[in-house]
């Protein structure tokens, strides 16, 4: 499939947009007493009942859904529900700083993952740009990676989230080329909720009982971070998921910054330094895409 072009729309902005709403994510978590699967369900199940009047204006492209696709999106849903559910784990084992040590990662995962699957080639200047930002993810991380089975457990979740989110960003990469990404967006979370919903049920987490205060935490998550994941379902359509992965990097810079100012964490001289990298990194990075995006390859549609 062929990467639309976009001439006169600049990559920057929305990125930039996305990356502040959905550095609100971690915030949010950590503002809930509710598990985190239940976060994660609600999340994606309210996050696909805002979008179903655009999915109903565009509903039409149901019937451009190969089963072969249907396929795709179903496993794009489970995806994107072990990363909720990974993610949101591990912030209630961990400070939002710590989990960026990991997170970083993202990035490479992403880039590997588009060689092997798309071909994608990207160039030295770049992949220096990306090494830099991931250096300063981990400055800033650094200051409060603990070495507790506590700390340990949530890494290791945070690991296992990053490669889900990757291969959900992966198939998105795919399919918003054939269908809109409000059918995509709105499938995708729906099928997520799907997912969530079974396992909480299996695991007998009760579905009900929260309190206004926690429901209006599922409602700020579904609006606020989710409008970023739309954003970024958009931009597939002219970038790839190691662009969005890299982008990314700033999420755990604009949770730092919030978590100082909302939740009374503390940084480091060195750790605002890390958090300077990252920024510039990935600035640097998406100047060069902005640049370049004429000279995006063609992905051949797998057989």
């Amino acid at each position: 499939m062929k990467v639309k072009q976009s001439n006169s729309r600049s990559i920057v902005f929305p990125l930039v947009f996305s990356i502040i709403a959905i550095s609100f994510s971690a915030i949010f978590v950590k503002w809930s007493h509710a598990p985190a699967t239940i976060l994660s369900m609600y999340r994606m199940a309210l996050a696909c009942i805002l979008l179903a009047p655009f999915a109903w204006r565009e509903r039409e492209e149901f019937k451009k859904i190969a089963k072969k696709d249907w396929y795709f999106l179903i496993f794009s849903g489970l995806f994107l529900a072990l990363h909720y559910a990974l993610w949101f784990g591990s912030l209630k084992l961990t400070t939002v700083a710590s989990s960026t040590i990991i997170l970083a990662l993202q990035p490479i995962i992403a880039m590997i993952g588009g060689f092997f699957l798309f071909k994608e080639r990207t160039t030295t200047s770049r992949i220096l740009m990306m090494g830099i930002a991931v250096i300063g993810a981990m400055m800033v991380g650094w200051g409060d990676f603990g070495l507790s089975k506590k700390a340990i457990t949530g890494d290791f979740l945070s690991f296992l989230c990053v490669i889900a989110v990757v291969m959900y960003l992966l198939i998105g990469q795919r399919i918003v080329k054939k269908i809109s990404h409000w059918i995509y967006s709105f499938s995708v979370f729906g099928i997520a909720a799907i997912f969530l919903a079974i396992y909480n049920i299996a695991a007998g987490i009760p579905l009900g009982g929260y309190n206004a205060r926690e429901w209006g935490i599922f409602v700020l998550l579904a609006t606020i971070p989710n409008l970023a994941n739309v954003i970024f379902n958009w931009l597939l359509n002219y970038v790839n998921a190691t662009t969005i992965s890299m982008s990314i990097l700033g999420e755990p810079v604009g949770a730092t910054a919030l978590s100082v100012l909302l939740l009374g964490e503390r940084l480091a001289g060195w750790q605002i330094f890390g958090g300077v990298l990252v920024l510039a990194g990935v600035f640097c990075f998406l100047i060069q895409q902005q640049k370049q995006k004429q000279n995006i390859p063609e992905y051949n549609e797998a057989a």
